[in-house]
């Protein structure tokens, strides 16, 4: 007999937990197979996660069509060209560079592509994003303007590997600062997304005001990288 390996259970749990807020959920399936995230799907879920390139690549051919396919790893620029044509949101943007990149690949495929800029707010040095001011000077230099094929859509950043829950809620609060001001040099309504919080500290965080949250072993059980 086939055991299941996702949690259908916990995830309807889940999910009325973040209807009630008003939250959306990307259902971080990066190692798992196509079998755990067509599961999911079945039961409603259309956006899934992936932090690899050529994993993405090789699940959205397999799997339906309407999927929205969020990238949610370290994006290199030089990968960017293999998931343009069909990614519904990146998640990681923490240079200007890539920035760049997306937006020409973007124009390469007649998209718009959109996009949330990466904020650094945790103490590990390991993690990528704009720091404070570097964010600031961006938005504020108009410069966002000229990649017409991009949408930035908001803000996202990952809290440091931590139980202390008083640092992790500074660091969601700081996030939350950025997004209110950042909101302020996108008039147009788009720039909506704050994408905090995971399995471990996701309900934290959307006390502190996200509205996307990634979760991956709530669900799906332990990853497996001996792949």
């Amino acid at each position: 007999m086939l055991i299941m390996a996702v949690n259908t259970q916990q995830y309807q749990i889940i999910q009325n937990e973040l209807l009630k807020d008003q939250v959306q959920l990307v259902a971080v399936s990066k190692t798992k197979p196509n079998e755990d995230l067509q599961a999911l799907y079945d039961i409603g879920q259309r956006a899934f996660g992936e932090n690899y390139v050529q994993e993405l690549v090789d699940k959205e051919a397999s799997l339906p069509k309407d999927i929205q396919w969020h990238f949610i790893g370290h994006l290199q620029s030089n990968k960017v060209k293999y998931i343009a044509p069909f990614v519904y949101l990146i998640h990681g943007v923490d240079t200007e560079k890539l920035l760049q990149e997306i937006n020409k690949q973007a124009v390469k495929n007649n998209r718009v592509i959109d996009c949330l800029l990466q904020v650094h707010i945790a103490t590990e040095e390991t993690k990528f994003g704009f720091d404070g001011p570097a964010l600031h000077e961006l938005l504020l230099s108009g410069r966002v303007a000229n990649y017409s094929n991009i949408r930035i859509r908001g803000l996202m950043g990952m809290a440091s590997f931590s139980e202390d829950q008083t640092l992790l809620s500074n660091e969601f609060t700081m996030l939350k600062s950025f997004y209110d001001k950042a909101t302020l040099a996108f008039p147009d309504g788009h720039f909506n997304i704050l994408s905090m919080g995971m399995s471990s500290d996701y309900q934290l965080a959307i006390t502190k005001g996200s509205n996307m949250v990634r979760i991956g072993s709530l669900l799906f059980g332990a990853r497996n990288y001996s792949k």
